[in-house]
């Protein structure tokens, strides 16, 4: 199954030890060194923080490299000693890594907490009350610290081209359901693999909507094929997105409001285990103004400009922050 890249089901820590003899034999360890140099601005050095050594995680797509850099350049100006473990292959292997103690910080998504690292079937709804409940339930079993919520939540949608949302008069996901029932050869969609099939993927959608439609009217595609299928307009009229894509903004595309709030919430927020957090409680401080400029549409542009216009992720971090005001290129 394929949740929003990183939804893979969590190994048993028996795993752990080969993913560390792996990392090993690349030389990363211990991490490498942050690639890009900072200097404090709004971000400033603290006392308790200076020279304590920090390895900073992060899954190996776009949206968490940028995020994963962004935590190193500000711990960096904060005085740390920040080390780089962004890039980890799969949601299995920095889960791992974090709770094995290679990597200290890292970002983590609520919906993949909640859902692969606790075993729960039924996420909630509220981002608050998702993020709480993680967040308790994470600390007692596992010892892992959940802070820092942002308003960065990607996670499943279906959109559409402009013009075939003006053509039928869609904006919602109920507006899907019924363009279903009155004009079912309308009712097209690109769908990937794990999307078609998951409970919490199309099946559930058609579930939550009520509507139905015939097997000829999904197209199993590439999840990369999705987006360009869904502006072309010519395989499929509705197409499965991530929220925080950035080709979304690329190709123009309308991301339908899920009216009934079927998809699960998945924020963006800081983990580390809880013996750090409480030793280095200024790690959270320092990234709190950080977490609170995090949103679904900041990042979308920042993934863009990694993903479309082919911009280097640790180049895209640093200038958000220095645009932002927390630190300043040397």
């Amino acid at each position: 199954m394929r949740r929003p890249w990183w939804m893979v089901r969590g190994a048993t820590l028996g795993v752990v030890g080969a993913l560390l003899s792996a990392l090993s034999a690349c030389g990363l360890s211990a991490g490498s060194s942050v690639p890009l140099d900072v200097e404090p601005a709004s971000i400033q050095p603290v006392p308790s923080l200076r020279g304590v050594e920090l390895t900073v995680g992060s899954k190996d797509f776009s949206e968490q490299i940028i995020l994963g850099y962004i935590a190193e350049f500000a711990l960096k100006a904060a005085g740390a000693k920040v080390r780089d473990l962004t890039n980890i292959t799969g949601s299995n292997s920095g889960r791992d890594a974090l709770l094995a103690g290679q990597v200290d910080v890292m970002w983590e998504y609520t919906g993949t907490g909640w859902i692969n690292y606790l075993g729960h079937t039924k996420p909630i709804p509220d981002e608050r009350r998702q993020f709480e409940a993680v967040r308790q339930e994470d600390a007692e079993r596992n010892g892992v610290t959940w802070t820092n919520l942002t308003q960065l939540d990607n996670t499943y949608a279906l959109a559409v081209n402009q013009q075939v949302a003006e053509r039928y008069g869609v904006r919602t996901m109920s507006d899907v359901a019924r363009l279903a029932k009155t004009d079912p050869a309308a009712a097209t969609f690109c769908v990937d693999t794990e999307f078609a099939n998951r409970d919490d993927g199309f099946p559930g959608v058609q579930k939550a909507y009520g509507f139905d439609v015939p097997p000829q009217n999904i197209k199993v595609l590439a999840i990369g094929a999705v987006y360009q299928a869904t502006k072309d307009a010519g395989t499929c009229n509705f197409g499965e997105v991530f929220t925080t894509d950035g080709r979304i903004l690329a190709l123009n595309l309308r991301v339908l409001d899920d009216d009934k709030r079927f998809f699960p919430r998945y924020n963006a927020a800081l983990t580390m285990r809880s013996e750090l957090a409480r030793k280095y409680p200024d790690i959270a401080k320092v990234l709190e103004p950080v977490s609170k400029r995090i949103t679904s549409e900041t990042m979308m542009r920042l993934n863009a400009r990694v993903d479309v216009d082919g911009a280097d992720p640790a180049d895209v971090a640093r200038d958000w922050l220095v645009r932002e005001g927390f630190v300043r290129k040397p």
